[in-house]
This record gives C-alpha cells, sequence and structure tokens, in this order.
C-alpha cells in the first residue's frame, strides 16, 4: 500500500543542508502494524512526516496504492491526507474547552460532514469512552486523553493510523493500555499502524520494526505477515478521496 523509492529529504538552515532522509527504500503493506526506532534526529519522525503526507521529500518518490502522491498538488494531498491517515501524538493536542465528543467531531467538521456528532461518538465507544463523552480534557486522565486522540483519529475511517510516541507522556501501565488499543485496531479491524517509538517495550507490540541512523535504515525485522481482513469491511482508495461528504 505504501511505497518509498530512495527517499531524500534535505533542509536549508543558514546555508548548511541537513539530510535528514538520505535513500530512504521501503515498502509497507495494508494491515501491518510497524514501528519506526531510532535516536533523536535518526530520521524517524521526518520519515512519518513523508508518510503522511505533512511533508515532501527532496528527492525520490512516494507511491500510495501505486500513485506517485509526491506529484500531487497541495490540495489533492490535503483531499487524500485528511480521507486515508488519522494522527495520534504525544502531547494529545485537545481543545482546553471542548468536550470529549467535541474533539473527536472536529476532523469531520473540516470535512462538512453532517452526522459528525453520531460518528464521533461511536468512535469514542469504539475506545472505551462511552462514559465519558462530555467530559472535558481536565477532567480526564492522561491515558482518557490519549483514548480521545486516537478516537479522533479514527472518526474519518482512515487507512493508516500514525502514532508518534503515543505513550511517552503516560506512566507504564497506561501506556500499555493505549498499546493494547492499538493492537485491536490492527488485529480485529485491518488498520495499518506505523509507530514511532525509541522505547523498545512499545515497539514490541509491533508485527515488525525498523531501525533508522543518520537518515538510513539500518536494521529491518523483516517481512509483515499477510494483510488482515478488516471485520467492518471499510475500503479505500485515491478515488475515493474525490468525493465530497456532503
Amino acid at each position: 500500500m505504501i511505497r518509498l523509492e530512495q527517499v531524500t529529504k534535505i533542509y536549508s538552515t543558514g546555508g548548511t543542508e541537513l539530510r535528514a532522509l538520505d535513500g530512504v527504500s521501503l515498502e509497507i503493506e495494508r494491515g501491518e502494524f510497524l514501528a519506526i526506532m531510532g535516536q533523536s534526529g535518526s530520521g524517524k519522525s521526518t520519515m512519518m512526516n513523508i508518510i503522511g503526507m505533512l511533508d515532501r521529500p527532496t528527492r525520490g518518490s512516494y507511491l500510495f496504492s501505486e500513485q506517485d502522491v509526491s506529484q500531487l498538488d497541495d490540495r489533492a494531498r490535503a483531499r487524500l491526507r485528511g480521507s486515508t491517515f488519522g494522527f495520534v501524538f504525544q502531547s494529545y493536542s485537545l481543545l482546553p474547552r471542548l468536550s470529549a465528543l467535541e474533539q473527536v467531531e472536529l476532523p469531520l467538521i473540516y470535512q462538512g460532514v453532517r452526522d459528525r456528532r453520531r460518528r464521533a461518538a461511536e468512535a469514542l465507544v469504539r475506545v472505551g469512552l462511552a462514559q465519558r463523552i462530555g467530559h472535558r480534557p481536565t477532567e480526564l486522565s492522561g491515558g482518557e486523553q490519549q483514548r480521545v486522540a486516537i478516537a479522533r483519529s479514527l472518526v474519518v475511517d482512515p487507512l493508516v493510523v500514525l502514532a508518534d510516541e503515543p505513550t511517552g507522556a503516560l506512566d507504564t501501565a497506561t501506556g500499555h493500555e493505549v498499546m493494547e488499543l492499538l493492537s485491536d485496531l490492527v488485529d480485529r479491524h485491518g488498520l495499518t499502524v506505523i509507530l514511532v517509538t525509541h522505547e523498545q517495550e512499545v515497539a514490541d507490540y509491533a508485527h515488525r520494526t525498523i531501525r533508522m541512523r543518520d537518515g538510513r535504515i539500518t536494521e529491518d525485522s523483516g517481512p509483515a505477515p499477510p494483510p488482515v481482513t478488516p471485520e467492518d469491511g471499510v475500503t479505500a482508495s485515491i478515488d475515493d478521496t474525490e468525493q465530497t461528504t456532503a
């Protein structure tokens, strides 16, 4: 589903070039649970940004379902990104005055979806927060806040969830609960989860681990298992993004 071919990313600052990615090639199948590991500055977050279409390669190509998305214009990329990817970050990124339900509704507001309240409630039920939909972030534990963030990533029915250090702000027990939830999304619903982490016990939840150093992949634990057939039968393609939800 995802293929990077000799992807290089160079940042220029003050006349100095920083090569964040250096000729990276990688294939990710649908239904994989992939962990990306590496020290600070290894290129793992840049790789995540490229895969999530938050940044463009300087050189090389990025193919999603066989289409080179690095050649799409900004509008087409934003449309594809919004319908295909869900994002989960270490900091939760919740707005302090909004309830859990309102937080999860936000991506649907931007997409112009009408039945967003129902879909947001369903997403919160899916992550085990049926009784907390009216609570604001200050009324939720760290683990519950991260579950809200995961529900927000799921409400758009993504094919891929990108999680950048999702347990970094959590205690060990709560972090395991969040990782069990992400594992369930892969094993029972056929989602693809790509995780950035520096913690081995977090990476151990994944089916496959790659390690990065100096912008290159230095280790790959091997081929992923066969793709999982999702229980809910959700499918999507690049063509689907051409349709605007009314």
